[in-house]
């Protein structure tokens, strides 16, 4: 019931706004209330298609996806949210109707927040080099997890994204656009490499527990999670970052009865948007997984696109991981590769800067087929890491954005 409520909520806001606004990019709402102009801004994603493939089928087993056909359809992403400022305050929420609104994965003594909301953050904005947000919030933990799902040229992050500490409750100060005096845009609801700029950027947060991350998790025991990103842009062509993240009483459950560790990572990425080319790679280096001594995982990520026409682009990414348990299960290695094609329906203007190459990605069909190398299902010896690819598979997707 709950569930049904919140739906026929989402769909009556929706209703409501397109309703009431003229057809402008970001659908917004302009008021001015007394010496203050504010701006409510209504957004929206969908990303539906077709995936299949025996690495599918394993990936999926058990899950929406029909994992006993070669074929299956799917929903990868639905999101409806809204944007609000006012002056120098900020806010924003953000819904997910794929998941259950009675799923309750952010909490710490007892407090919770369903995993139906996927941001619900409030900010204020007192100098671009100085930001403070409050609320569920990405941690500044991974360059491509902080990255929006619809702007990445793979239709998909790879297994390195189980590793970051994904959303928690919490409070995190940022800056941007710091010392080479760029000017750059700076809005308040940055939450990773939104824009870029010339010169330097910080995030701090700190949070409850990582009970969204695959890799940490919730526990009896209590605690906190501490991240803090440090980064460096020299315009679009440049950008380079790394960040410390840890989760306490990561929640040991690989072996049981181990001792519940902190789990921690560290993360270095660098980006580069050079006209019709898109370059990144990506590092990560995590320990005690799921709270167990020396269960690790090491993941790598290099990925390329390039535009061969306005409205055609290429893509190649390549994720590799290796996985260390102390169960005494075996050291494992894998690689996916994907290889891809993204057409844009809907192109306003001209031009591969960075900002026309995201507006292009608004309304796209793409094809993703997904390598697996390495320790696969076939093997001697199969891939025990925290996600991935164990055989081939494909991902067909149309998707729009508004």
């Amino acid at each position: 019931m709950k569930k049904k409520l919140m739906t026929l909520f989402a769909g009556g806001a929706v209703t409501a706004l397109l309703m009431s606004t003229a057809a402008e990019a970001g659908y917004p709402l302009k008021k001015k209330v007394g010496d203050v102009d504010t701006k409510l801004t209504f957004f929206g994603l969908v990303q539906v298609g077709a995936v299949g493939g025996e690495g599918m089928k394993i990936k999926e087993a058990g899950s929406a996806a029909n994992a006993e056909t070669n074929l299956a359809f799917r929903s990868q992403r639905i999101r409806l949210g809204w944007k609000y400022q006012a002056g120098n305050v900020r806010g924003k929420v953000q819904l997910d109707p794929n998941k259950n609104t009675n799923a309750a994965s952010d909490h710490t003594n007892g407090a919770a927040i369903s995993d139906f909301v996927k941001d619900a953050f409030i900010s204020y904005v007192v100098d671009p080099g100085f930001v403070v947000k409050a609320g569920l919030i990405k941690m500044p933990n991974g360059m491509s997890y902080s990255m929006s799902g619809w702007s990445m040229e793979a239709l998909e992050r790879g297994f390195d994204a189980n590793l970051v500490l994904d959303r928690s409750s919490g409070v995190m100060i940022s800056g941007r656009d710091m010392g080479l005096g760029n000017d750059g845009k700076v809005t308040g609801f940055e939450t990773g490499h939104e824009f870029p700029w010339k010169g330097f950027g910080y995030d701090v947060m700190v949070a409850n527990q990582a009970s969204r991350s695959a890799a940490a998790g919730s526990s009896a025991m209590g605690g906190n999670a501490y991240a803090v990103r440090g980064m460096f842009d020299y315009t679009e062509k440049f950008h380079i970052e790394a960040s410390y993240a840890k989760s306490e009483n990561a929640a040991g459950t690989v072996p049981s009865g181990t001792p519940n560790k902190d789990y921690n990572n560290l993360n270095i990425g660098l980006s580069s948007s050079l006209g019709e080319l898109t370059l990144r790679a990506e590092y990560f280096d995590a320990k005690n997984i799921k709270g167990v001594t020396g269960s690790d995982e090491v993941a790598y990520t290099t990925t390329a696109g390039y535009f061969v026409s306005e409205e055609v682009e290429l893509v190649a990414k390549h994720v590799q991981g290796k996985a260390t348990w102390t169960d005494g299960t075996p050291n494992t290695s894998l690689g996916n590769t994907f290889l891809g094609v993204n057409y844009d329906l809907s192109i306003p203007f001209q031009g591969f800067s960075r900002a026309a190459k995201n507006i292009k990605n608004k309304h796209r069909l793409a094809f993703n087929y997904i390598i697996a190398s390495g320790d696969t299902a076939s093997s001697s010896k199969t891939w025990n890491g925290l996600s991935g690819y164990k055989a081939d598979a494909f991902i067909m997707q149309y998707q729009f954005k508004f």
